[in-house]
């Protein structure tokens, strides 16, 4: 469950400008201010079926929009990659090979800008 939320965080973050007002308003309120649905539904005056509506379309339509740009999944490829650079400069530093410990953070910290 946890793992789904920290990917629907990443999707949102990622496409969420593409959703429209009333999804991403929605999108807002129930993961970002983890208000309930009944919630979100009185704020907005609408029903919580409405309001669950709103998050499910938005859901398929980012998943859809991941599936065709896969945005996300390089982004944590590229996260992925980083921490391991940062594990080799700590192995070159162990090994005191300080020079080449230098030059793995330094095209980590190129790669990060």
């Amino acid at each position: 469950m946890e793992r789904d939320m920290l990917t629907f965080a990443l999707l949102f973050d990622t496409y969420g400008e593409m959703l429209t007002e009333k999804q991403r308003l929605c999108c807002d309120l129930r993961y970002n201010q983890d208000l309930t649905l009944g919630e979100i539904g009185e704020l907005e005056g609408i029903s919580r079926q409405a309001v669950r509506d709103n998050l499910v379309r938005a859901e398929a339509q980012m998943r859809e929009l991941e599936n065709k740009i896969g945005a996300v999944q390089r982004q944590l490829r590229v996260e992925s990659a980083l921490d391991e650079l940062d594990s080799a400069a700590a192995e070159a530093e162990t090994m005191g090979v300080p020079a080449l410990a230098a030059k793995i953070r330094g095209a980590a910290a190129q790669i990060k800008e």
